[in-house]
């Protein structure tokens, strides 16, 4: 499943601060549909995604009833991105 959206950067400032960009509603809607064949254990669901030319595996992260993009630091520095830029994303989930 390919899935592709636009969001905000922003930071969750946990005891490890983050950044991430949350899944539009509408997708998270076709990712929860499959989430019982791929999630790998609490309701994460692991995905390759791209951002600009950059590609990289990671999972996504439950939130009250979404999902969440996390972005590591060298993906933003790899783009260029900071806190507050919107972004387009491209995500696979394998089903």
């Amino acid at each position: 499943m390919d899935l592709q959206f636009s969001g905000e950067i922003f930071e969750w400032r946990g005891p490890s601060p983050y950044f991430f960009v949350s899944v539009p509603d509408e997708e998270c809607g076709a990712i929860e549909a499959v989430a019982n064949e791929v999630t790998y254990g609490w309701g994460v669901i692991p995905v390759s995604a791209q951002l600009g030319s950059t590609q990289w595996t990671t999972s996504l992260f439950p939130k009250e009833g979404g999902y969440l993009v996390p972005l590591k630091d060298k993906v933003r520095a790899a783009e260029g991105l900071e806190l507050g830029d919107v972004v387009s994303m491209r995500l696979t989930v394998d089903v």
